[in-house]
């Protein structure tokens, strides 16, 4: 038995170490470095805020809405941009796994977000930034950075 919960513990620890919480200026400066700043006319700040109403920076965020999910530090949807193998009729348009999207490895995330922004909704595709990011004051997510 004791054998049984130490190989529990160890495989939730490998999964929890999958994962990652950035701070928003960890997150700035990858943003600055991959061109997302300023990405489609939009500020390292939007990005910040959208991440931070999306997922609070946590990349392995999973969100179930019904048919489809959303993954990651953007919670990119498995209906659109990703194929999680559950979603029916998924498109993939990013032409990536939604698991890819939970470790701690961001740049394959922002590579498909920028995807997303291309589209003509732009980064209005999220609601959490629709809701909480347009038309506000974002110098709080890049203030000390």
């Amino acid at each position: 038995m004791k054998i049984v919960l130490l190989f529990a513990v160890c495989l939730g620890l490998v999964y929890i170490s999958e994962g990652r919480v950035y701070s928003k200026c960890e997150l700035y400066r990858i943003f600055q470095e991959t061109g997302l700043a300023g990405y489609h006319g939009y500020s390292a700040a939007n990005w910040i805020c959208l991440a931070y109403y999306e997922s609070s920076y946590n990349t392995a965020a999973v969100n179930n809405n019904g048919p489809s999910r959303d993954y990651g530090i953007f919670q990119i949807n498995s209906k659109w941009w990703c194929n999680d193998g559950k979603t029916r009729g998924a498109v993939n348009a990013c032409h990536i796994s939604c698991q890819s999207l939970l470790n701690d490895n961001i740049y394959d995330d922002i590579e498909c977000a920028k995807r997303v922004v291309r589209d003509p909704q732009g980064i209005s595709a999220w609601v959490a930034w629709r809701n909480h990011c347009k038309g506000k004051n974002l110098d709080w997510f890049v203030s000390g950075c």
